[in-house]
């Protein structure tokens, strides 16, 4: 099972719908300071279940809401989807049938998150089981974040 795309609307700094094809291979986001680099990351954290705000550098959970700018609103919904592929058949057993599956996490303001495995909401611990059953997961050493390399 491989990474396939990773899709961010209305989370941190990113305000409009935006896609990441995520190709075989080693991915790494190059980019100037402050153009979102490490929004990217804490995306594809946050989807996979992370549930701590200050690694996510915020104070709160909502915080990864779109907060707005001089030119563009702020946004009362976040949400982040991982598309997997699942063609080697080489993942969970129960999802072999499938050629693909999709994660979804979406926050709205004052309601809390929530997340859907192929479309159907599912409970934070099962998206957590699913990626450790992969052996990855937010707090994989494969995902490196931030101020995490010397």
């Amino acid at each position: 099972m491989k990474f396939k795309e990773l899709q961010i609307n209305g989370f941190k700094s990113f305000f409009e719908k935006t896609n990441f094809t995520i190709e075989d291979g080693l991915t790494g986001v190059v980019g100037p300071n402050g153009c979102g680099k490490s929004n990217i990351v804490e995306a594809l954290r946050w989807c996979m279940g992370e549930n701590s705000a200050k690694s996510m550098r915020g104070s709160g959970m909502e915080d990864v809401i779109f907060s707005g700018t001089s030119n563009r609103p702020s946004k009362n919904i976040s949400e982040v989807t991982i598309l997997m592929d699942n063609k080697t058949k080489d993942g969970l057993s129960q999802y072999n049938e499938l050629d693909e599956i999709l994660i979804k996490r979406r926050i709205e303001k004052d309601k809390g998150s929530k997340y859907f495995l192929n479309g159907k909401e599912v409970r934070a611990r099962d998206i957590q089981t699913f990626f450790a059953d992969l052996s990855t997961g937010a707090h994989s050493p494969s995902l490196i974040s931030q101020g995490r390399i010397g």
